[in-house]
Protein backbone atom coordinates (compact mmCIF):
# COMPACT_ATOMS: atom_id res chain seq x y z
CA UNK A 1 0.00 0.00 0.00
CA UNK A 2 2.97 2.58 -0.13
CA UNK A 3 1.97 3.90 -3.19
CA UNK A 4 -1.63 4.22 -2.40
CA UNK A 5 -3.05 7.36 -1.97
CA UNK A 6 -6.27 8.61 -0.86
CA UNK A 7 -8.07 12.00 -2.42
CA UNK A 8 -11.28 13.09 -0.99
CA UNK A 9 -14.10 15.69 -1.53
CA UNK A 10 -16.46 16.88 0.12
CA UNK A 11 -19.37 18.97 -1.40
CA UNK A 12 -23.04 19.89 -1.18
CA UNK A 13 -25.59 17.64 -3.04
CA UNK A 14 -25.19 14.39 -4.69
CA UNK A 15 -25.50 15.80 -8.06
CA UNK A 16 -21.84 18.09 -7.74
CA UNK A 17 -20.90 15.11 -6.05
CA UNK A 18 -21.10 12.75 -9.28
CA UNK A 19 -19.94 14.97 -10.60
CA UNK A 20 -16.73 15.85 -9.15
CA UNK A 21 -16.44 12.16 -9.41
CA UNK A 22 -17.05 11.83 -13.09
CA UNK A 23 -14.01 15.21 -13.16
CA UNK A 24 -11.42 13.11 -10.68
CA UNK A 25 -11.74 10.09 -12.86
CA UNK A 26 -11.65 10.98 -16.10
CA UNK A 27 -8.71 13.74 -15.36
CA UNK A 28 -6.40 10.78 -14.17
CA UNK A 29 -6.19 7.05 -12.79
CA UNK A 30 -8.32 6.80 -9.88
CA UNK A 31 -10.92 5.00 -8.79
CA UNK A 32 -14.09 5.23 -6.32
CA UNK A 33 -12.94 3.75 -3.12
CA UNK A 34 -16.26 5.00 -1.48
CA UNK A 35 -18.56 7.52 -0.69
CA UNK A 36 -20.70 8.73 2.48
CA UNK A 37 -23.64 10.67 2.05
CA UNK A 38 -24.65 12.74 5.33
CA UNK A 39 -28.10 15.45 5.90
CA UNK A 40 -29.93 13.54 3.16
CA UNK A 41 -27.56 13.60 0.81
CA UNK A 42 -27.26 17.59 1.12
CA UNK A 43 -23.44 16.78 1.88
CA UNK A 44 -21.33 14.19 0.17
CA UNK A 45 -17.92 12.77 0.82
CA UNK A 46 -16.49 11.26 -2.36
CA UNK A 47 -12.82 9.44 -1.81
CA UNK A 48 -10.75 7.95 -4.41
CA UNK A 49 -7.61 5.64 -4.41
CA UNK A 50 -4.64 5.78 -7.01
CA UNK A 51 -1.41 6.79 -6.50
CA UNK A 52 -0.09 10.37 -5.10
CA UNK A 53 0.14 12.42 -8.85
CA UNK A 54 -2.79 10.73 -9.85
CA UNK A 55 -4.76 11.44 -6.84
CA UNK A 56 -3.42 14.84 -6.41
CA UNK A 57 -4.25 15.79 -9.73
CA UNK A 58 -7.74 14.43 -9.59
CA UNK A 59 -8.69 16.46 -6.55
CA UNK A 60 -7.39 19.89 -7.50
CA UNK A 61 -9.11 19.80 -10.64
CA UNK A 62 -12.18 18.72 -9.27
CA UNK A 63 -11.68 21.62 -6.88
CA UNK A 64 -11.94 23.81 -9.52
CA UNK A 65 -14.14 22.33 -12.37
CA UNK A 66 -16.82 21.05 -10.46
CA UNK A 67 -20.45 22.56 -10.69
CA UNK A 68 -20.02 23.45 -7.15
CA UNK A 69 -17.56 25.05 -4.78
CA UNK A 70 -16.26 22.05 -2.29
CA UNK A 71 -16.85 22.45 1.32
CA UNK A 72 -13.40 20.78 1.79
CA UNK A 73 -10.97 18.60 -0.16
CA UNK A 74 -7.56 16.61 0.39
CA UNK A 75 -4.94 13.96 -0.19
CA UNK A 76 -3.43 12.06 1.76
CA UNK A 77 -0.58 10.33 0.66
CA UNK A 78 0.79 6.76 2.14
CA UNK A 79 -2.41 7.11 4.44
CA UNK A 80 -1.96 4.90 7.66
CA UNK A 81 -3.15 1.10 7.62
CA UNK A 82 -6.05 2.13 10.04
CA UNK A 83 -7.11 4.80 7.83
CA UNK A 84 -7.19 2.56 4.73
CA UNK A 85 -9.32 0.16 7.46
CA UNK A 86 -11.64 2.85 7.87
CA UNK A 87 -11.95 3.41 4.34
CA UNK A 88 -12.38 -0.08 3.72
CA UNK A 89 -15.30 -0.40 6.68
CA UNK A 90 -17.17 2.40 4.56
CA UNK A 91 -16.45 0.87 1.56
CA UNK A 92 -18.20 -2.54 3.49
CA UNK A 93 -21.18 -0.87 4.01
CA UNK A 94 -21.56 0.79 0.77
CA UNK A 95 -21.61 -2.69 -0.86
CA UNK A 96 -23.82 -4.09 1.47
CA UNK A 97 -26.49 -1.71 0.37
CA UNK A 98 -25.84 -2.28 -2.91
CA UNK A 99 -26.18 -6.01 -2.70
CA UNK A 100 -29.24 -5.50 -0.46
CA UNK A 101 -31.07 -3.49 -3.08
CA UNK A 102 -30.00 -5.82 -6.15
CA UNK A 103 -31.17 -8.73 -3.81
CA UNK A 104 -34.57 -6.81 -3.51
CA UNK A 105 -34.43 -6.32 -7.01
CA UNK A 106 -33.95 -10.07 -8.25
CA UNK A 107 -36.87 -10.96 -5.41
CA UNK A 108 -39.13 -8.65 -7.11
CA UNK A 109 -38.87 -10.00 -10.46
CA UNK A 110 -38.90 -13.45 -9.15
CA UNK A 111 -42.27 -12.15 -7.68
CA UNK A 112 -43.74 -10.56 -10.83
Amino acid sequence: MSNTSLGFIEISGVVAAVDALDIMCKTSGVELATWERKLGGRLVTIVVKGDVASVQEAVETAARKAIKKPVASGVIANPHEEIMRLVELSAGRFMNKAAESTALDARTIQEV
